[in-house]
């Protein structure tokens, strides 16, 4: 089945004969084919496994969680404080510098030939905004677990 869908693939566009923008757009092709694989293989597991899979009848007693033997105590679902999403807003933010630090660290040595003043300069404005940031937050003593 994958051998025929790249026959098609490659089948499918005479590349020659475009122009360069239809050229662009003609290379999603597979990807969208992929896509559209993707979907029905997933809908047909999910008619499958309705189809072909047993039919239990539900009772109160089969569906109560299970825990290890024990009858469920409480709410399925606790609070936690407020401490914690800030801790984990924070980790996101720091963890999103790292994504953009890492492609420009990446192609420093390239970059660095074109314009080194602008290149360096806006990595520092960068990471000086970040560095206000943690600041900021180690004074608000967001890091603060005991709060």
């Amino acid at each position: 089945m994958v051998e025929s869908l790249l026959r098609i693939a490659r089948a499918l566009p005479r590349l020659m004969d475009m122009e360069p923008s239809d050229r662009q757009l003609m290379q999603y092709v597979p990807v969208l084919m992929l896509a559209v694989v993707a979907i029905l293989f997933s809908a047909g597991t999910l008619a499958a496994s309705s189809l072909l899979g047993k039919r239990a009848r539900r009772s109160p007693v089969k569906d109560t969680a299970y825990e290890c033997g024990m009858l469920p105590v409480g709410e399925g679902n606790t609070r936690l404080s407020v401490k914690f999403y800030l801790v984990a807003m924070l980790f996101i933010l720091f963890d999103i510098e790292v994504v953009f630090l890492y492609p420009w660290a990446v192609n420093f040595r390239g970059m660095i030939k074109q314009q080194p003043g602008l290149i360096f300069g806006s990595m520092a404005g960068f990471m000086l905004v970040l560095f206000i940031g943690y600041i900021y937050a180690l004074k608000k003593e967001a890091f603060d677990w005991k709060q």
